[in-house]
């Protein structure tokens, strides 16, 4: 398939979310990373990839003319805002404590009255949290990272952030035993990943990332990606 836009016309934009976009030994790979490798190579399009910050990569998807924006979910909210392109995969974000804590929580009824629930401090999470009348919320943490270390120090009982792919890759990152977190049993959040254009970008190129992305999901191609990120802890 030959490029149908230039590289130096559009950028793509992404940030530090694993296990879709991640820095690892100064290069950036991830799930998602890979899939858009993918298309490129079926389009022809080599663009340029910038990791910014959650909140500023959003905001050059916005104001930035031909940008590209992976991974971001899909929700009413945003629809008429972006061009998209996927379904990459479908994620659930539930919130997690130690399997040892004295206080498990099973509803969401205790999730409103616990004493304190961490997350990041700016993205979709907290949005969609506050949205749900959640008032006991510790937005203190930079890095989905740093939750994890506060939940390990004994600083809070819960955390919420990642889906349950990023949980497994950060719990591999800190060496937490199998086992030692626990799931609690309340799906706050479940929407698709995608791949979100600019809403100035030529529709040509978005229908020729779309024929790419369907070109990998029925030669199983995006299927064996997904396989190399996705963990049997994965519910």
């Amino acid at each position: 398939m030959c490029s149908l836009a230039r590289a130096d016309q559009y950028q793509l934009v992404t940030e530090e979310w694993a296990p879709y976009n991640y820095s690892q030994n100064d290069q950036l790979t991830g799930m998602t990373t890979e899939i858009v490798r993918a298309i490129m190579a079926l389009t022809g399009d080599d663009f340029d990839v910038v990791v910014l910050p959650s909140m500023r990569s959003s905001r050059v998807l916005k104001t930035r003319p031909k940008t590209i924006l992976f991974s971001m979910f899909r929700n009413t909210e945003r629809e008429a805002l972006y061009k998209w392109v996927g379904p990459i995969v479908e994620e659930s974000i539930y919130p997690y404590q130690l399997f040892s804590s004295k206080d498990p929580v099973n509803s969401l009824e205790q999730l409103l009255h616990a004493p304190r629930i961490t997350t990041r401090n700016a993205g979709l999470i907290p949005e969609v949290l506050q949205s749900k009348g959640f008032t006991n919320l510790d937005k203190s943490a930079t890095s989905s990272l740093q939750l994890y270390r506060m939940m390990l120090a004994g600083r809070t009982e819960l955390i919420v952030g990642d889906t349950a792919a990023g949980v497994a890759y950060y719990s591999r990152q800190l060496n937490i035993a199998p086992g030692m977190l626990r799931q609690v049993p309340v799906e706050l959040y479940r929407s698709s990943l995608y791949i979100a254009f600019s809403l100035d970008s030529e529709d040509h190129v978005v229908a020729a990332w779309t024929s790419a992305l369907e070109q990998l999901r029925q030669s199983g191609e995006l299927a064996r990606i997904q396989r190399r990120y996705d963990q049997p802890s994965r519910q």
